[in-house]
């Protein structure tokens, strides 16, 4: 066989299977994340219930404590409030639990979260973390609707209660997937067989931010300057465009 064949042939057995995997990775639509990271009291919340709830299995080892400041909160709220595995304010947030202990008792270490919003988005964070579902099969009983067989249990589930995934077709007769809140949590309520989850959502959409904050805290600051920048260009460059529109067309008439 000629060997550029052969090669052709090794290039479509690459190409061929990752496009089955992109297929098959396709997951539900994803709702937009009202994210917004000047929102400082949105990061505060979204600090709080990070530290309180997911810091007790993830780290964030690239944050760092004192970087909270940036948000408005002074050290004495940050030591008195958020610091619950160290008494250094310029430590990493990192957990107490021993790597081999968490190896043990999960079957893998919790993965880092400090760049879980880049490397996931913002809007699968928000999906994820309202996505939970009770599912008797999986081994801690939940599961995801954004990421299936998911091995974290639903750690919230006293906030937000208990759905469970229900298969009903679309206006055009597909079939697809949803969830139904069949038992309340302590901010939710059912009425009328119907969910209200407006609060629930709220500090997911805090906890998302944080999150997008703490993988580049950076971004304010970087937001910040560019508006100063397109203002002073503006400032400057506006008027040069102004007299240099006079000279071209000084002579028309």
């Amino acid at each position: 066989m000629n060997k550029t064949i052969r090669q052709l042939i090794a290039a479509v057995a690459l190409v061929v299977p990752a496009a089955g995997a992109f297929a098959s990775a396709a997951g539900p639509a994803l709702e937009k994340a009202p994210i917004n990271v000047q929102d400082t009291e949105s990061l505060q919340r979204g600090a709080q219930i990070f530290v309180n709830n997911c810091l007790s299995c993830h780290s964030a080892s690239a944050m760092r404590y004192n970087r909270l400041t940036e948000i408005g909160l002074t050290e004495d709220q940050i030591k008195g409030n958020l610091m619950l595995a160290t008494d250094k304010i310029g430590e990493q947030m990192n957990v107490a639990m021993d790597k081999k202990d968490a190896k043990v008792w999960f079957g893998a270490v919790p993965p880092d979260l400090s760049v879980i919003a880049r490397s996931r988005g913002a809007d699968y964070l928000y999906g994820y973390l309202r996505g939970f579902y009770r599912d008797e099969t999986r081994p801690t009983g939940w599961n995801n609707l954004v990421f299936d067989k998911v091995g974290m249990p639903h750690i919230l589930w006293n906030w937000q209660g208990e759905q469970v995934l229900e298969t009903v077709k679309n206006a055009e007769g597909h079939e697809e997937h949803q969830l139904k809140l069949v038992k309340a949590g302590t901010l939710t309520k059912l009425e009328n067989g119907k969910a209200n989850t407006a609060e629930f959502d709220k500090r997911m959409a805090d906890l998302t931010n944080f999150m997008v904050y703490m993988a580049e805290p950076m971004q304010v600051k970087r937001q910040q300057i560019g508006y100063m920048v397109l203002l002073f260009l503006s400032l400057l460059l506006l008027p040069l465009a102004y007299f240099l529109k006079k000279e071209y067309w000084k002579d028309v008439h």
